[in-house]
Order: C-alpha cells, then sequence, then structure tokens
C-alpha cells in the first residue's frame, strides 16, 4: 500500500505541474486576449464570456458557477478524483483572472486575438486535461447526454457553440462572432497537439510476397518492433482460387519517418500494398527506440 503510494507521487506532482501552468496560460488568453477585445469562445468557457460581456459580472465567478453543476455529474460519470481535481482547476482560473495582473494591451488586431487567444486558451485547457481534469465542464454535459441521445459528443458540442455563437452574431456583431469562431477552432487544435504531442503516430501496415526482407529491413535498419499477423494474399478477378499464404506486417512510425519507411519497402518490393492509420495515442513497446532515428 505504502509503496504504491510512493509511486503515484512523481504522477501527482506532474499532474498538478500541468494544471498549474494549464490555469495560467488560459488566464493570459482569457484577460490578455479575449475579454479585451469583446471575443468569445465555445462552450462553458463562451457562456461566461457571454454573462460578463452583456451583464457584467464577475468572469471568474462565473466560470465557477457554471461548471458547479457538471463538476458533480462528472463526479457520477467519470470519477470523484476527477471531480476535485477539476473544482480546484475551475477555482485556481478565477483565482488567477482576480489577481495576476496579465497585461490587457497586447494587441487589438482581431486577427491576431483570434490565433493566439485561442492558441494559449488551448494550451491551457489541453494541459489542464493531461493533468487529469477540465477547464470547460461541456464535455462531462456531452457526455451525459449522449447516454440519453443517438447524438454524438461531437454533434452535441457544436450544437451548443452554434446557440452561443448566434448569440454573439445577433448582439455583437457577425465580424466578432465569426472571429470567435475562429478562435474556438485555433483553441480546438492546439488542445489536440497538447495532448496528442507535436509528433502523431501512425499505424503502417504492409502486405507483400516479400515479407521476411521486409520485416528484417524494418527491425534492423529502422529499429522499429513490428507485429506480424498470418493472412492470404490473392483472391484476384480472374484467378479467385489461387491464394497464397503471407506475413501481414504492422508497426508504428512518427509522421516524420512515415516516408522513408515506405520508400524503404518500395524499395525491396515495388508491388507491397501499404496502408496507414492515424494512431490516437501510443506507448511501451520499443517506441523510445525512434528517438535515435536512424539513418
Amino acid at each position: 500500500m505504502l509503496k504504491a503510494i510512493q509511486n503515484n507521487i512523481p504522477q501527482t506532482i506532474k499532474d498538478i505541474l500541468y494544471i498549474v501552468a494549464g490555469i495560467i496560460f488560459a488566464g493570459f488568453a482569457l484577460k490578455s486576449f479575449l475579454v479585451p477585445n469583446n471575443f468569445l469562445d465555445g462552450g462553458l468557457t463562451g457562456m461566461s464570456l457571454l454573462i460578463h460581456e452583456f451583464l457584467h459580472f464577475n468572469l471568474g465567478i462565473s466560470i465557477i458557477v457554471l461548471n458547479i453543476p457538471f463538476i458533480i455529474m462528472g463526479g457520477y460519470q467519470i470519477n470523484r478524483r476527477y471531480a476535485y481535481k477539476t473544482l480546484a482547476c475551475v477555482i485556481g482560473l478565477a483565482l488567477c483572472l482576480s489577481y495576476i495582473p496579465y497585461p490587457n494591451d497586447i494587441t487589438q488586431d482581431k486577427l491576431l486575438v483570434s490565433i493566439f487567444g485561442g492558441f494559449f486558451l488551448g494550451t491551457g485547457v489541453g494541459l489542464a486535461m493531461r493533468g487529469g481534469c477540465a477547464i470547460d465542464g461541456i464535455e462531462v454535459l456531452a457526455l451525459y447526454t449522449l447516454k440519453r441521445s443517438s447524438f454524438s459528443i461531437t454533434e452535441i458540442i457544436l450544437g451548443i457553440n452554434t446557440i452561443i455563437f448566434l448569440i454573439a452574431a445577433s448582439y455583437l456583431g457577425l465580424s466578432t462572432a465569426l472571429y470567435s469562431m475562429l478562435t474556438y477552432y485555433v483553441a480546438g487544435r492546439t488542445i489536440d497537439y497538447v495532448i496528442e504531442g507535436l509528433e502523431e503516430y501512425t499505424g503502417v501496415t504492409i502486405i507483400s510476397g516479400k515479407s521476411e526482407e521486409i520485416k528484417e529491413a524494418l527491425v534492423i535498419k529502422l529499429g522499429r518492433g513490428i507485429t506480424v499477423y498470418k493472412g492470404e494474399r490473392g483472391f484476384l478477378k480472374d484467378s479467385f482460387d489461387i491464394s497464397q499464404p503471407c506475413d501481414i506486417v504492422f508497426t508504428i512510425a512518427t509522421r516524420l519517418e512515415v516516408r522513408r519507411l515506405k520508400n524503404l519497402v518500395h524499395n525491396l518490393d515495388p508491388k507491397a500494398f501499404i496502408f496507414t492509420n492515424s494512431i490516437k495515442e501510443a506507448a511501451g513497446g520499443v517506441l523510445k527506440q525512434r528517438s535515435g532515428h536512424r539513418h
């Protein structure tokens, strides 16, 4: 029991650092870019910005009040640890917005506000998610609604954000609403990069009659770990009854390595069939060998 707790200490410290950094980045995006220029975002953050804009209500308190129902919901839908960490994260963001003297005159250029406001906000949200919590509880609502409807999480969040941006277009003008949508898009893409990493992994599947040479080249020359499936190739239109057993080779590479891997395979077998698919997350195995980038 004591050993398990000791093993969790480094991960807990790491989570805390992620969350603190996420709070600081998100606060910077809100106070230095979005709020001074009357811009919005999606989700509960966007709703809080709307309330702040129209009613001049304290932004930090708005964020806490709007998130509390979904934090409670998250305690039931996910787990209590997630709920406690998210509550601490939201309160921390409110304190940052109230007490940290962020600069509020960096730029008034709407395009720069959209891009960099979205970038810093997405960085903050992504870091908080890596720490095991959320700055915005809208995903919990989507998860809750998903179990009671036929809509996907993406469709539910899109619907909520559409309402927010329509309100923005009606009261703040179409131009501001469009720039706010750009902010939301940039934030979303930044979140993906922060969570998945800049080196997204790609799964590569190779079917070839020269699988032995290809397996040796991948392991010896590229230092890749491979998995081999047993299959059959052939089954052509003019010779459907003719097939041969073959090894189907699967490996994982970063985006930077895929082109080199494909060139290596085609040099061994120009007729090899290769297809790729995106991998959201990968760990373990011999993935760390990629850091050497053998050439």
